[in-house]
């Protein structure tokens, strides 16, 4: 199976999310990462939906979500050309002399302290999937209290903007 990057330009009201999230569900496809937030537009969001399959569920799934008419466009997001991105939130245990172990580690990964506790850090990660990954592997030995990831966000690199036809570095419309 392989995995696919979608962004969804959608009209920002009640009840889409719950639409978009319905229509896998209904047809039985999993949805491995869901991130919605508004865009610069007053009136639309943007969702980077992550899921599993091949070229057959993929489309699929296109054709169906086409069928909305909250959705404005959609966009397979080819991985090499996209910025994606991920945060963390990682509760670490970090008591006495091992605190400073947390820190060196959350620092190599320019992470961040955002919380400290009487015996645990909160840290703060930004990055790539894998670096979170890594992160997280390299922080379970101190003991990880609790964990929160927001899924993927994805953006077009260069001059494309995701979903907005005529906006890439050739077109007329580029600056």
């Amino acid at each position: 199976m392989q995995r696919y990057v979608l962004s969804v330009l959608v009209e920002n009201h009640a009840g889409v999310l719950s639409r978009v999230s319905g229509l896998f569900s209904r047809r039985g496809y999993n949805i491995d990462s869901l991130t919605v937030g508004v865009t610069s537009h007053p009136g639309q969001s943007r969702m980077t939906i992550v899921v599993q399959g091949d070229d057959h569920t993929l489309n699929q799934i296109i054709k169906q979500l086409s069928k909305l008419e909250e959705v404005i466009t959609i966009e397979h997001c080819d991985t090499t050309a996209t910025v994606l991105r991920e945060t963390a939130l990682i509760k670490v245990a970090a008591p006495g002399e091992s605190r400073i172990g947390v820190i060196e580690t959350a620092n190599i990964f320019r992470a961040h302290v955002v919380d400290v506790g009487f015996d645990t850090l909160v840290i703060e990660a930004t990055g790539s999937e894998d670096k979170i990954a890594s992160l997280i592997r390299l922080l379970e030995p101190f003991g990880i209290r609790e964990l929160v990831r927001t899924g993927l966000t994805a953006m077009d690199r260069g001059g494309k903007l995701l979903g907005v036809p005529g906006s890439g570095e050739n077109s007329p419309d580029a600056e």
